[in-house]
């Protein structure tokens, strides 16, 4: 199954993490030309590939000759400034070799929370695989703070595999995939193939590889992993550093963790929702309204709210939280924050009284309300 959905597919998504295109003094240019070469190859085929690449803040420090990373954020967004440029001018070298165009993609969460944003992204990236010119996506670095930053090129990866309708999502590291223990420290570690659902175990196991590099370690891509597999696409995270790698996968050798897609897929719209939107605040709910959204396909209703964390207007994204304190959605309400505390507990007829208006019956929605994780 995992090989032949993989020659099947005709639009993939690749993601190159830190440690694999970063050297002693620099960026890794083996690495460099030898993923350039092999999605020239696929090109050929007729895949379409989107390309998410780590590596400015390597480019930047061997380019201003600094040995390693500082600390403070406006020295690491300059470095990441000076080294984008080296990284573009790399690939731009080496896709240039096989006659590929590329164009540099940056992204920060306020360009897919915002629906219209989102959409004018989907379109430029269409437009780019349609002209054959090779996408190369990475976090806008320079600008990001807190509030807008996507976290890590895994969740990014994801993100950019949900917004164009990828067929797969491909994650290439330093190691050859899901291991029980961090296999360069622990001889024993096995090599775990495939995974089909997730329980606590495989988070445990995540926990405790880290990243050397950047800021995504394994626990970052099995977050990766559970959004797309959650929509319906299957990742493999395997090797970067294996010599075509990603031939080997289209020609159906078994490299890495292959990640089962789940057979009832989120539709485009709630896969925004859900893996895309970050939320503005909170609701939590009683134990019969929990049970209600989880099991029962039922919307949120003001009853069911027992309290409201952080201020937001009607429309915004909030998180559903259950009486133990555990996430268990998210949604796009249909009041601000301060009318859900104003009608919070009452039953649907209140809600003119207390308001003066009732505009909407439900606090959210069913068709804007994502379960993301089952109790």
């Amino acid at each position: 199954m995992p090989i032949q959905r993989l020659k099947n597919a005709k639009r993939i998504v690749v993601k190159v993490g830190s440690n694999v295109l970063t050297a002693a003094n620099g960026l890794n240019m083996e690495a460099v030309e030898s993923i350039s070469a092999q999605i020239s190859t696929l090109i050929d085929r007729g895949v379409e590939v989107l390309f998410v690449s780590s590596g400015a803040m390597a480019s930047g420090l061997r380019k201003l000759g600094l040995s390693k990373r500082p600390d403070e954020i406006p020295k690491r967004q300059a470095i990441a400034a000076v080294g984008q440029s080296g990284l573009m001018n790399a690939y731009e070298a080496a896709f240039g070799r096989f006659n590929k165009r590329v164009a540099q993609i940056l992204l920060t969460s306020e360009d897919l929370n915002s629906r219209k944003r989102y959409l004018n992204a989907r379109n430029t990236l269409n437009t780019l695989l349609e002209w054959k010119v090779v996408p190369i996506i990475n976090e806008n670095d320079t600008v990001m703070v807190e509030e807008i930053k996507l976290g890590d090129n895994d969740n990014l990866s994801a993100m950019i595999t949900l917004l164009m309708d990828a067929d797969f999502l491909i994650n290439l590291t330093d190691i050859d995939g899901l291991y029980t223990k961090d296999p360069r420290v622990h001889a024993d570690a096995e090599l775990i193939p495939e995974v089909d659902g997730f329980k606590k175990e495989l988070e445990n196991f995540a926990s405790n590889i880290p990243g050397a590099l950047g800021r995504g370690g394994m626990l970052s891509k099995i977050k990766a992993a559970k959004k797309v597999t959650a929509a319906g696409v299957p990742m493999i995270i395997a090797r970067g550093t294996k010599p075509k790698v990603l031939l080997d996968l289209f020609s159906g050798k078994p490299r890495g963790t292959y990640f089962a897609p789940q057979e009832r897929k989120l539709n485009r719209r709630k896969c925004w929702i859900a893996y895309t939107l970050t939320p503005k605040g909170s609701l939590t709910l009683d134990a019969g309204a929990a049970k209600a959204v989880l099991h029962g396909g039922k919307s949120l209703l003001p009853s069911g709210v027992i309290a409201v964390s952080g201020e937001f207007n009607e429309g915004a994204p909030a998180s559903l939280v259950n009486p133990a304190g555990e996430t268990i959605g998210i949604g796009l309400v249909n009041y601000s924050a301060a009318d859900i505390r104003a009608i919070m507990g009452l039953k649907t007829g209140q809600i003119a009284d207390r308001l003066g208006a009732k505009p909407y019956d439900e606090v959210i929605h069913r068709d804007n309300l994502v379960i993301t994780e089952r109790e």
